[in-house]
């Protein structure tokens, strides 16, 4: 990375950060991009060129987490599926683990605004899809089967980070996201999770 690259990436995050600290003290619709832009020494119209709008401010870091995962499995070798999909999994998840703070935060914002809760939902689906799109490209045989699988992996992927992170960020007590997720892929490697049109589950 050259030296604009990193001064770039250093305004971004400084503009990210102390966007959080204002939604923090006034909340999310009491803060202005006015308020923002002179908290981190910059234009509004710098702001903007960082961030179109105050939603993606919030959403950054999770934005970041997800696409980062996404590109990672483009740039990785042929590889069994279900270890792939695992590992996409994981490496979101310690992503987010970096920043619990700011996790955290996210979910208060989204309960509180209808805008922020429906672009976290369009940057969960737009994973799910491209993650589905590099599912198809691996997936041998037919196209139209390929993307039916691809979609639903896709969907399974995104709820086990859905569901492990509300429980990470709602317990109160050190919890290993990881750890949560690897629980999750066993319960539904072993048939322990009741799903549509499921046999019976296993007594043990």
């Amino acid at each position: 990375m050259g030296l604009r690259e990193v001064k770039r990436e250093r305004t971004r995050r400084l503009i990210a950060d102390k966007a959080f600290e204002l939604f923090s003290d006034h909340g999310f619709g009491r803060t202005t991009v006015e308020q923002i832009a002179a908290a981190a020494e910059v234009g509004p119209s710098t702001l903007y060129r960082y961030f179109p709008t105050k939603e993606a401010l919030v959403l950054e870091f999770v934005d970041f987490c997800l696409a980062d995962a996404v590109s990672w499995f483009r740039e990785q070798p042929a590889m069994e599926l279900p270890d792939g999909l695992q590992a996409v999994v994981e490496r979101v998840l310690e992503q987010l683990e970096t920043n619990p703070d700011r996790i955290r935060a996210v979910f208060e914002l989204a309960e509180q605004s209808g805008s922020v809760s429906a672009h976290l939902n369009e940057l969960i689906w737009r994973f799910r899809t491209d993650l589905a799109d590099e599912l198809v490209r691996r997936l041998p045989g037919d196209p139209r089967r390929a993307e039916f699988v691809a979609a639903l992996s896709a969907g399974i992927a995104m709820n086990i980070i859905e569901t492990v992170v509300r429980v990470w960020v709602d317990d109160p007590t050190p919890t290993d996201a990881k750890v949560l997720a690897r629980q999750a892929m066993r319960l539904l490697r072993t048939g322990h999770i009741p799903l549509p049109g499921q046999p019976n589950l296993p007594t043990a």
